[in-house]
């Protein structure tokens, strides 16, 4: 019998592969992002259908294919359901998941950007706290935990912005989401994260095109 790994993740991509399964990658605490075939996922009432969705988090047992992972089983501990309900927040969560793809890496400790997604996920259901805000926040932290970022905005900004910066960069994910910015200081922090992202994030991301048409 082969032996099985359980692992903690989310599912950031789902494709069909052949007739009946889906392809998956997923974000996961313990191996960074892995690529995992779900077999027999699109036949009506499969166990695994479920699981196979974007944004699922839960644990998946999986066992090691010559290429890619198995998954046998999971238990999703959140599907993220509010997020299909509101079009502007599934395209921000669909370019989290794409960021979050961006970033991770194979056979790496994926501990932190598991829990900024989780955390900016909810960010997004919570109504109190505008989704441009999350978008940022979520920009930045993930060039924190990627290690490419700058200790101070890249250019002069009021102290409101430059400690808003200084907050995130700060800060553990679990506290990140607990301020409100006024829309000048808003701008401003806007203003010089895209700066950063664009400086260091040298990728072209299609969600985003999406979520810029949208949002204007």
């Amino acid at each position: 019998m082969r032996e099985t790994v359980t692992l903690t993740g989310m599912v950031l991509i789902s494709a069909p592969s052949g007739d009946y399964d889906r392809r998956l990658v997923l974000l996961t605490r313990e191996r960074g992002r892995i690529t995992a075939f779900a077999h027999g996922a699109r036949k009506p009432g499969n166990p695994l259908m479920a699981s196979s969705r974007p944004f699922s988090f839960g644990t998946f047992t999986l066992y090691e294919g010559r290429s890619a992972y198995n998954l046998q089983s999971s238990q999703i501990a959140n599907y993220f359901d509010g997020l299909s309900l509101d079009m502007e927040c599934t395209c921000y969560g669909s370019y989290f998941l794409e960021v979050a793809d961006y970033f991770s890496q194979e056979n790496m400790d994926g501990t932190e950007l598991l829990k900024l997604l989780y955390q900016s996920l909810r960010a997004l259901l919570n109504p109190s706290i505008p989704n441009r805000l999350a978008r940022r926040v979520f920009e930045l932290k993930s060039m924190v935990i990627n290690g490419e970022y700058t200790e101070e905005p890249p250019r002069p900004v009021s102290e409101s912005c430059s400690y808003a910066w200084e907050y995130v960069v700060c800060s553990q994910v679990e506290s990140l989401y607990k301020f409100i910015l006024k829309d000048d200081v808003m701008r401003e922090f806007e203003s010089v994260v895209e700066a950063s992202r664009r400086y260091y994030v040298r990728h072209e991301f299609k969600s985003l095109e999406i979520l810029d048409e949208l949002t204007g």
